[in-house]
């Protein structure tokens, strides 16, 4: 039976880097990444210093020829179907049937982004769709872009149209058949943001087809779909808050002790950088939280 101090399950820049943290910290860690990436359709990782512009494929290699350096470090390509125990023994069923054991979880899944089921969406997501100006916008500014409203996104939708307005002053806000109230459209139409209340039919790379035939060009459109966990922590029963997996803010560790979670699985701010930053953090709080087993009062022993 292979045994652990961290089993990191997700191997993006979020697993990457807390591997390497626990690696560096000469911890015993197997990482196991399944795939597929969140980034695969991405040409590039933007928004990450010394990583700008870097392939997702690129990056993955880099940071798993980097963990080679560490002895400690195991990366396995298999998804993780099931996890049991308790904090300092817990006990993984890997997707090829192995078992191994660990004595802390380290959850960096990212969330699934599901489809909008409008055509194109599909074709076009990765490409001249995105979710972040932080990441994409650079490459099309001063270009016509587009906000397609969610009813997730609507309660957000004038920030995020705002802020887009930096990157673009040739902007349309798509409500897709929702409302906004009428402050909401003031304020939008105050900044010279355009708004489309009719629903969108079709999505191509250059062109908006609206449901009354109208054809509105747009080289980049940001949309926020609906997003929900992989099985796995849905298996788990953590607490979650609005989807997201609740942590402790300070000690990163859900709500089932022993197990942490890093990145986009718990929070709204999503990126690689922000991923890899919160994956940093919890693998210190999870080797410290390791570390103070040492030395630590055994438990007394039962009368016979």
């Amino acid at each position: 039976m292979n045994a652990y101090d961290a089993l990191i399950v997700g191997g993006g820049p979020g697993g990457l880097q807390a591997a390497l943290s626990l690696g560096r910290a000469r911890k015993q860690v197997l990482l196991c990444d399944a795939g597929p990436r969140r980034n695969a359709m991405a040409r590039g990782i933007h928004n990450f210093v010394t990583r700008d512009g870097t392939p997702p494929d690129e990056f993955r290699r880099v940071g798993r020829a980097q963990l080679a350096t560490y002895p400690d470090v195991h990366v396995r390509e298999t998804g993780v179907a099931a996890i049991l125990g308790e904090r300092g023994a817990f006990r993984a069923t890997l997707a090829d049937g192995t078992v191994v054991d660990a004595k802390r979880v380290l959850l960096t899944t990212g969330m699934i982004d599901e489809e909008l089921p409008i055509p194109g969406f599909r074709e076009q997501w990765g490409r001249s769709i995105f979710q972040c100006p932080y990441c994409h916008g650079w490459e099309v500014q001063d270009r016509p872009w587009g906000f397609l409203v969610t009813p997730q996104s609507l309660p957000h939708a004038v920030p995020f149209a705002l802020q887009a307005r930096g990157w673009t002053a040739d902007l349309t806000v798509f409500l897709h058949g929702l409302v906004l109230p009428a402050d909401a459209l003031a304020r939008l139409a105050a900044a010279a943001i355009r708004v489309e209340p009719a629903v969108v039919a079709r999505i191509g790379p250059h062109t908006l087809e609206l449901a009354d035939g109208r054809a509105i060009p747009c080289d980049a459109l940001f949309a926020h779909p609906p997003q929900h966990q992989t099985p796995l922590v849905t298996a788990l029963d953590l607490a979650l808050e609005d989807g997201l997996v609740k942590i402790d803010s300070m000690r990163r560790e859900t709500s089932v002790p022993g197990i942490y979670a890093a990145g986009d699985l718990t929070t709204r701010m999503q990126g690689a950088i922000l991923a890899a930053a919160s994956a940093a953090h919890a693998a210190a709080m999870l080797n410290v939280d390791l570390a103070m087993e040492l030395g630590a009062p055994e438990a007394p022993h039962a009368a016979r």
